[in-house]
Formats: C-alpha cells, sequence, structure tokens
C-alpha cells in the first residue's frame, strides 16, 4: 500500500498545542508536510496565553526529524499566521481550522462578551485565517481548507448556543468556499470530531472519553487534505476508530394550494401538516440551483393544476372504508381466505385497500364526462359503442382506505383502426395534499368510429407484452359468482350491460357479461398471493388487454409466469379454454415467494393424472432435504404417456431443486428424458415396479444420461401420494 505523502506540502493548524490539533500537527510531519502549529496557549474559556503549548509540539516535531515552526497569534489575526508560514517555509498549501474555546452558559445567561468571543474563535476565526490564504490558493490553483464543526452544531445541545450556532455557521461558511474554490482546485471540508480534549474532559463519562483518542480521527482529516482526494464541501463526522458523512435533507413536502388562482389558509397548513413534515422518503439536494430547480417545479405543478381545458376533464372521487371492502367483495375477496380478512375489516391491522382499486378515479371521470364521445371531430356516438380495450395502472404510493382524491384526465391520442377508433386516456390522481399517488393510462376501442384519416400507431400507447413461451410458473383458478357483476357494479360502472338481461341482448350477448375490470382484480388477487405474500403494498404497476368477456359464474384460471420483479399472467375461462386477459404483466417492488407455491391445471386440454402427486412429492421431499439436490445434479424430464400418447410433461431440474410442469426453462437443458405411462409411474414411487425391470420391458424408455437416472430412485420411492 502506497503511504499518503505531504512532502513539499505547509500546512497551518490552528489550536494546535494539545489534543486533536497536536494529533494533527504530528501526523502532517510525519508524513513530510512541514507544519506551522498555531496555539494561543489559553485556557479553555479562552482566557490568557502561552507559547509553551506550541513550542512542545513544535520540540516534539523537530525530534522526530519533521518541520514545524510556532505560531502564537489569535486566529482572528489570520493573515499573521499566514505570513508565519510564507516567511518560513515559501508557501501555504493546507489549513486546519481547529482552535476552539467554550463559554456554555444557559440562553438566558449568555452575555454578549460570551457570544462574540466563542464567534470569534470558531467562526471568525476560521474565516479569518481561511481568507488570508485564499489568493495563495488561487494562484497555485490548490488548496485544501478543514472547519471543525460539532455535533452542538449539527443537532444542538442545552447551555451550548454560542458554541453551536457559531459551529453551524461554519458548516454554512465551507458550503460557500467549496463552491467558490472549485474553479481552482480548492477542496473545503468539514469534519465534526468526537474526541478526548481540553473541551471535553469534564463533559464526557471517563470510561468514553478513555476511547476518543484524537490520534483515531487525524487519519481522516490528513486524508481530506491530501491532493488525491477529490471530497469537497462535505460533512465528515468521526470518532473512536470510526467515520461517517452527514448531510442536510428535504422531504417531499405537500402543496398549500392546487390552483395558481387558490389562497393559502392555516387550516391548509394545518391539513396536511403530517404529509408536509414526512421524512421518510427524504432525499438530498446537492445545490441551492438545485433546491430552485424543485421549487419552480412545485409552482409549474400548482400551475398546471386541475384546471380543465377542451381536451381534458377533471374530477372528483370520494370513497371511504366501505367502499374499499365493497370493491373487495366484487372482485372475489372472501373471508375464507385468512389474508383477504385485511381487505374486508376496517378494523383489522393491515386493513388496505387493493391496488386496482386505483383505476376507478380515472374510469369515473372518463365516464362521467363527454371526453371520449367528442374526442374524434366529425363522429358521433354513445358510450353503448365504447369499449374497455387495455389498462395501465401505477401507483406511486399505497392508495389510501378512504380519501378524497383529485383526477385530471386527457386524450393522449386517437388511432384510426379501418372501421374502429381507438382513444387513448392518461390520467393522474392527486391526494388531498397534492401528492401524485396514480397514473393509469385506458385505451378505449370504438366501434365503427373509424376511418377518419388518422394514423394507426401511438408512442404513447403504454406496451402489451407476450408471456414467456414456457408452461406457467405457477396457475390459480376461481369460479366466479353468479352475483360478481351484481357486487362489482356496486364499485360505480353501472352499465346495464352487467345486470340487465334485456340490455346485454341487445348488445350482442346471451346474458349480462362480467365487467373486464373485475376479471382483472381477481386475476391480480391471485398474483399477490402467490407472489407478494397478499401484501398490496408491493404492488407497482400493471399493463393488460380485455380481450373477450366472461360470465358470471364461470371459472377463471390466471396463469402467471415470474421474471425478476415482473410477472406476466393470462387469465382463461376453465369452461370455453378463452383467453379473456392477454399482453398482461404486474411490477412489483419486490417478489416474496409463498412456502409452496400454488399450481393448477388451468386447460381442459391439459389432463389431470394421478402421477401428478409424484411429482408433486418430488418437490416436497426436495423442500425437505436439500441435500438430494447435490446428490443427484441433474435435470430430468418426464414425458407422461396415457393410451400410448404423451398427455403430460414435467421437468426436475435437480441442480436448483425445481419441479415444474412442461418443458425445461429457456436455456436449461435435459441430461435425463425419460418416457412413462402414467401408471407405471405411480407403481414406480410407491416400489411396485423395479426400475431396471421396466426399463428391459420397455415400461420405462430413458434418453440421454441413463447412469444418472439410477439416482433419482431414492426421490421417487420417498415421493408422498
Amino acid at each position: 500500500m502506497d503511504n499518503l505523502r505531504f512532502d513539499g506540502r505547509v500546512v497551518i493548524v490552528t489550536g494546535a498545542g494539545a489534543g486533536l490539533g497536536k494529533a494533527y500537527a504530528l501526523l502532517f510531519a510525519e508524513r513530510g508536510a512541514s507544519v506551522v502549529v498555531n496555539d494561543l496557549g489559553g485556557s479553555r474559556s479562552g482566557d490568557g496565553s502561552s507559547c509553551k503549548a506550541a513550542d512542545s509540539v513544535v520540540s516534539e516535531i523537530r525530534a522526530k526529524g519533521g518541520k514545524a515552526v510556532p505560531n502564537y497569534d489569535s486566529v482572528v489575526d489570520g493573515d499573521k499566521l499566514v505570513q508565519t508560514a510564507l516567511e518560513n517555509f515559501g508557501r501555504i498549501d493546507i489549513i486546519v481550522n481547529n482552535a476552539g474555546i467554550l463559554r456554555d452558559k444557559s440562553f438566558a445567561r449568555i452575555s454578549e462578551s460570551d457570544w462574540n468571543l466563542v464567534h470569534d474563535v470558531h467562526l471568525k476565526g476560521a474565516f479569518k485565517v481561511t481568507q488570508a490564504a485564499w489568493p495563495h490558493f488561487r494562484k497555485q490553483n490548490y488548496g485544501r481548507v478543514i472547519v471543525t464543526s460539532s455535533n452542538s452544531g449539527l443537532y444542538g445541545n442545552f447551555g451550548q448556543a454560542n458554541y453551536s450556532a457559531a459551529k453551524l455557521g461554519l458548516v454554512g461558511l465551507c458550503n460557500t468556499m467549496a463552491i467558490e474554490g472549485r474553479k481552482n482546485n480548492i477542496n473545503c471540508n468539514v469534519i465534526v470530531p468526537t474526541a478526548a480534549s481540553r473541551l471535553t474532559e469534564d463533559i464526557l463519562p471517563p470510561d468514553f472519553f478513555a476511547e476518543l483518542k484524537p490520534e483515531l480521527i487525524a487519519p481522516v482529516v490528513v486524508w481530506l487534505c491530501h491532493e488525491t482526494c477529490e471530497e469537497n464541501g462535505s460533512i465528515i463526522e468521526s470518532a473512536a476508530g470510526w467515520a461517517t458523512k452527514c448531510h442536510l435533507v428535504r422531504g417531499n413536502g405537500a402543496l398549500l394550494r392546487h390552483k395558481i388562482t387558490d389562497t393559502v389558509a392555516p387550516e391548509n397548513v394545518r391539513d396536511v401538516w403530517n404529509k408536509l413534515t414526512d421524512m421518510s422518503s427524504a432525499t438530498r439536494l446537492n445545490s441551492i440551483e438545485e433546491a430552485s430547480s424543485t421549487l419552480l417545479g412545485v409552482l409549474d405543478e400548482i400551475k398546471s393544476g386541475p384546471q380543465e381545458t377542451e381536451n381534458e376533464a377533471v374530477g372528483v372521487f370520494s370513497y371511504n372504508y366501505r367502499d374499499s371492502i365493497i370493491y373487495a367483495i366484487g372482485v372475489g375477496a372472501s373471508v375464507k381466505e385468512e389474508s383477504d380478512l385485511q381487505y374486508l375489516y376496517e378494523s383489522h391491522e393491515y386493513f388496505s385497500t387493493l391496488p386496482t382499486f386505483g383505476i376507478l378515479p380515472s374510469l369515473m371521470t372518463a365516464m362521467s364526462s363527454s371526453l371520449i364521445t367528442e374526442a374524434i371531430p366529425g363522429k358521433e356516438f354513445d358510450l353503448s359503442q365504447v369499449l374497455h380495450g387495455e389498462q395501465f395502472l401505477e401507483l406511486h404510493k399505497p392508495l389510501p382506505t378512504e380519501g378524497k382524491l383529485s383526477t385530471k384526465i386527457s386524450v393522449s391520442d386517437i388511432l384510426d383502426k379501418g372501421k374502429n377508433a381507438v382513444i387513448i386516456i392518461d390520467g393522474k390522481t392527486f391526494d388531498e395534499s397534492g401528492e401524485l399517488i396514480i397514473s393509469s393510462q385506458i385505451c378505449t376501442f370504438v366501434l365503427s368510429a373509424g376511418e377518419f384519416g388518422g394514423k394507426r400507431t401511438s408512442k404513447v400507447l403504454v406496451p402489451l407484452l407476450d408471456e414467456p413461451s414456457r408452461s406457467p410458473d405457477s396457475s390459480v383458478k376461481e369460479k366466479t359468482s353468479v352475483n360478481q357483476a351484481a357486487v362489482y357494479r356496486l364499485s360505480g360502472d353501472l352499465n346495464p350491460l352487467h345486470i340487465d338481461p334485456s340490455f346485454a341482448l341487445a348488445a350482442g350477448h346471451q346474458v349480462p357479461i362480467l365487467h373486464g375490470l373485475a376479471t382483472l382484480g381477481i386475476s391480480v388477487r391471485h398474483i399477490l398471493k402467490q407472489y407478494a405474500e397478499n401484501n398490496s403494498k408491493l404492488f407497482k404497476s400493471l399493463k393488460v388487454r380485455f380481450s373477450k368477456p366472461v360470465i358470471p359464474g364461470q371459472t377463471l384460471c390466471t396463469s402467471m409466469w415470474r421474471e425478476g420483479n415482473r410477472i406476466h399472467f393470462k387469465t382463461t375461462v376453465l369452461e370455453t379454454k378463452d383467453t379473456v386477459l392477454s399482453g398482461a404483466y404486474m411490477e412489483l417492488h419486490e417478489v416474496k415467494l409463498p412456502a409452496k407455491p400454488h399450481v393448477v391445471l388451468c386447460s381442459s386440454q391439459v389432463e389431470e393424472l394421478p402421477s401428478d402427486a409424484v411429482f408433486q412429492g418430488m418437490q416436497e421431499r426436495i423442500d425437505s432435504n436439500p441435500k438430494l439436490i447435490k446428490s443427484i445434479n441433474g435435470v430430468f424430464l418426464y414425458y407422461i404417456t396415457k393410451n400410448g400418447k404423451v398427455t403430460s410433461t414435467w421437468t426436475a431440474d435437480l441442480k436448483i431443486g425445481k419441479v415444474y410442469r412442461g418443458e425445461p426453462e429457456k436455456g436449461v437443458k435435459a441430461d435425463t428424458t425419460l418416457t412413462i405411462d402414467d401408471t407405471d409411474m405411480i407403481d414406480l414411487a410407491l416400489g411396485k415396479l423395479n426400475p431396471q425391470m421396466a426399463f428391459m420391458k420397455g415400461k420405462l424408455k430413458i434418453k440421454g444420461n441413463i447412469m444418472l437416472a439410477q439416482k433419482l430412485k431414492a426421490l421417487n420411492t420417498e415421493s408422498k401420494l
């Protein structure tokens, strides 16, 4: 490791007669620097003076072969300290502003002289010494400055109002010097030390005081002053062989008005105070320009607040806990499922609103306005011609369980699809404090409204994504209630298509159909249970296409594929094999898998076989005895036959310990392929059929690594049926 050296550099350390200053001076000298050891030699309170302290440190440095000279001036006479450096060493490169005194008294008892003396030594002294060196730093295009703050300055401390004010003032001084010096390679940083010194010897507990050696902080300061250190404008805290960086942060805040014409009353402040003071998402602003830019962004948001224009509509969506619960029931939440109780019981410890409820504010605003029906010039149509084609939803924070939300929607694009048209509506929803909590996009399909000469594609449309070309990682099926649409419509979509048989028949349906958003809500529940421990807070966003309608009472099957935090899904009707939700995916903030992922057969084209239990038993055996993975270490592909035809396919990836239906996942190659009849697979697992005899008689066909297949015996024979 290359040692950091300061050969040729000249350092002024103020207050260097003892404690931290002495430790700094000794270490700089040891690393080759020439040191001006400044110390007035006064008491802790600043009274008196003496040459002894500075001379002692200088003598110690010289005895070790180092270069040092004393200086006994007050730091308020900063030019005299710099002159000492120039006269003795010809230059000045580094200033360590360390000098300090204490005059502790309660705020009410501080005299003006107590205030002035403390500020003179700490704040004014650092200013005067550094300002005197500044022209030399600029001329040589190099300088390093340290100012010394304190935890009392950052957080305050009883009896130290004068000291705290001066110490935090040094932070502000450093911030500005760092900005102004940057172009001339002058770096300035703050050190916040907690060390044993004459200032702390009767303040800190003795055992704690003994561990706060100044020598443990000195290396931090010395590194900050090295020419290779690029840190600038930072607050570094250090004590007892530990160091960290501190900085000021600012919360997200809250709007006190939502339109430029609004006034602000104290009641507005009171109503958003909890939001205004929330620091859970606080961020650091790195400059005053950045702070100003953020404020300008807030002003722009107020100016562009919910003010309706020709191409926009605004609405207010109010709801309470009853609405949240009714919605949850409408999308199938049930007290039979213990984890669903959080969506159904307002006094539940984790009572919450399902994330797809967030679609409603923009949808209700669109349905109550003429924005859609007047979107296409020269085309007249009504809502009976409008179908919900696609939906995007993003939650910027979890939905409240009740509230008054403001929504602004706008037509962002119109597409000509030949006979029909597509209208894309973007929505932004804000909570009562004015914070954006929901972004949505509704893609509406309008029958017989096309052929107006418009474009066919859009850059603003959130894309759909095809599911991976492999068997689902997980599937859940759920039979809907014949009353599903009757309940779901209570959440606001009162279209008679979903309740009135004569209206449904006129629209081309034999019976009323289920809302597409109810189908989506059910599927989202399935995904949350499979990949998020049914925690709505883990939901981030989704995109889906509504492909075909569902009849209340039919069975929905949600098939899911996981790729990182993205869950692709497709929903089908078990009775008809129709795909009703397609191109769909959900983004999660974090995936949390259940102990046993729920896997069902969702298509009547895939026959359920008794041998399926063998593979489920394999997974259980692996989960209970992970050592089996290492002992087998292979990938096996099973073709299960019935009446001579392959009816089911399973993969046992015993390199990672995963057994799943279908061919090996992309990038995985089977080491051994086994083909066996469903009944024989059962007998094999029960030990009624010897694997070797099955192979000899042609009941078990093996391709690939035959020897590897022999290791499967322990796994198969102990599988649970």
